[in-house]
């Protein structure tokens, strides 16, 4: 039996968990469940205390990608009938920071699919960040896709804060997941944004018929990167898509992974996000003792929960919501 005290007091420490202690939480045995939640929470609280941050995305940008990812109904590849628009105009962008602002969200992230913004594409988003920043005392975060030279300079003198791109899974998995970009486009852009200046946010996915050790790489491969901000996503299958069916993830399982990211990550915000409702059920109260983030309102091409129901949730677990400025970002 591992110690899950101690293992807390290691990380606490500053020092890194190792292979075998890896594997021991993602094995965890569920009758040592809350023992674990407990002790990734003393490194939560340590870091973050009882704070949770908001964060609502909008999607301006719907289908129409060029990219053959299989977890997603935007891609080339899949027949899920959702809806396809192009780049929303600079005022729908800047109403939706409204919601963003009525929800308690203290992040306004502006995602758009494709391989990466045209130019048309970036002076819409950099137009209404200005505006936004103007208006409402929250971060932006925009995930726009690939960059190229000096986008991530114009998002960065626009006022965005931070840029999402995920790493998704690992190297050795990522070309069973697609095969239209490579690993290293992705870590590149991360990168890139670092160097402009701009907060890095990155994450995964789970759930995509990955291994353990796949679980631990990219928990480790986004350590190495130093993600200020770490998405983790719990595959949500949707009919039409290359993974379509498969339903590997049980809500402790989902918890264990929180976990993990909180151990490996300790320092880092870490964020339940996309499949959280589908996958970690009525356990979602629990996933916030090792996570510090949540997104509120809907995704990308599929529900979330209401908003006001999350609020509630984290008010009975007697936490509370950071606001937080762009002048107090990690």
């Amino acid at each position: 039996m591992t110690n899950w005290k101690l293992l807390a007091e290691k990380v606490l420490l500053g020092e890194e968990i190792n292979d075998q202690e890896a594997y021991a939480v993602l094995e965890c045995p569920n009758d040592e469940l809350l023992e674990l939640l407990h002790s990734s929470y003393q490194v939560r609280k340590h870091y973050y205390g009882n704070r949770v941050k908001l964060n609502m995305i909008i999607n301006t940008k719907s289908g129409l990608c060029p990219e053959n990812c299989g977890y997603c109904s935007q891609s080339r590849d899949s027949t899920s009938p959702v809806q396809k628009y192009r780049m929303m105009d600079r005022d729908t962008i800047i109403e939706g920071a409204k919601q963003a602002h009525l929800l308690k969200s203290g992040t306004y992230c502006i995602v758009a699919s494709g391989r990466g913004p045209s130019k048309r594409e970036l002076d819409t988003v950099t137009s209404a960040v200005e505006e936004i920043k103007k208006n409402y005392n929250m971060k932006v975060c925009a995930c726009l896709g690939i960059l190229k030279p000096g986008q991530a300079e114009q998002l960065k003198e626009a006022g965005v804060d931070r840029y999402n791109h995920n790493i998704n899974t690992s190297e050795q998995h990522h070309g069973s997941i697609t095969t239209s970009h490579t690993y290293q486009d992705r870590v590149a852009t991360v990168n890139q944004v670092k160097e402009a200046g701009i907060s890095p946010c990155s994450g995964v996915i789970v759930g995509m018929k990955e291994k353990k050790e796949d679980v631990i790489q990219m928990a480790r491969a986004l350590k190495a990167l130093n993600a200020d901000s770490i998405p983790v996503n719990f595959l949500h299958a949707i009919d039409g898509t290359l993974l379509e069916g498969t339903n590997e993830l049980t809500p402790t399982y989902c918890l264990k992974v929180l976990c993990l990211f909180r151990f490996i990550n300790p320092t880092k915000e870490i964020r339940i996000s996309g499949g959280r409702e589908v996958n970690l059920r009525s356990l979602q109260p629990l996933g916030l003792y090792p996570a510090n983030s949540i997104f509120v309102g809907d995704y990308l091409t599929t529900a979330g929960q209401e908003g006001s129901s999350d609020h509630k949730m984290i008010e009975d677990l007697g936490f509370e919501i950071e606001y937080t400025t762009s002048e107090e970002m990690v």
